[in-house]
């Protein structure tokens, strides 16, 4: 019960997010097919078994979820409507969250957030229609997957030196604070081994970090 739990009140179901929209379940997999709705972040095949008065019954239940921000998603697709439109407001979006971080001081060296984010941003496309954002991020929007990426690179690089001195402590503190904001909580059977507990749990435990940041 603690999975159903965990999605019931962080995702909607196919059939949430269809009411939400108010498009129909044809709409939802012409999207799908076209490449530009993301797919179910999790797949629920349930096995109903049930005892009463009249005998035993079962039967079986799919139950798909997708990320809630995925409901802003399709305002975005119906109002694009053609794949190229849509894919460059998704890329103009990542752009603008890496902008808008780099101005706030969570800077990177690393290209791909500089000269190779057009290159980036591409294979990220890829995560995202997969649905894999919308697992690992809290909204599965553009912006919280840029956040995750740049803080996820930036930790990692961090905690591949040894001895860090008290300037990249702070600076390991920040961007464990922004993945915090941008990071999903995780499935109960998935959380220890997740990049929550790798890149912000143990950080903040073996670094002392302040939460507050």
């Amino acid at each position: 019960m603690e999975l159903l739990n965990y999605l019931d009140k962080h995702f909607l179901t196919k059939e949430q997010l269809i009411q939400a929209t108010q498009i129909s379940e044809l709409q939802l997999q012409r999207y799908h097919d076209e490449g530009v709705m993301p797919k179910p972040s999790y797949k629920l095949n349930i096995q109903w078994e049930c005892e009463s008065f009249f005998g035993p019954h079962s039967e079986k239940q799919a139950v798909e979820y997708f990320a809630k921000g995925y409901a802003s998603w399709i305002g975005i697709i119906e109002v694009k409507q053609d794949f190229n439109s849509i894919y460059q407001c998704f890329a103009n979006r990542y752009m603008a969250k890496i902008a808008q971080l780099r101005n706030l001081g969570y800077e990177s060296s690393n290209p791909k957030f500089s000269s190779g984010i057009s290159q980036y941003i591409e294979e990220e496309w890829q995560h995202f229609i997969e649905g894999t954002y919308g697992l690992c991020t809290r909204s599965g929007l553009p912006e919280d997957i840029a956040a995750k990426e740049l803080a996820s690179t930036e930790i990692d690089a961090l905690l591949a030196q040894d001895n860090l001195n008290q300037k990249q402590i702070h600076r390991l503190n920040r961007f464990v604070g922004l993945l915090d904001e941008t990071s999903a909580y995780f499935a109960p059977h998935e959380r220890s081994v997740s990049s929550r507990t790798k890149l912000i749990d143990i950080p903040r435990r073996e670094y002392n970090l302040d939460c507050a940041i």
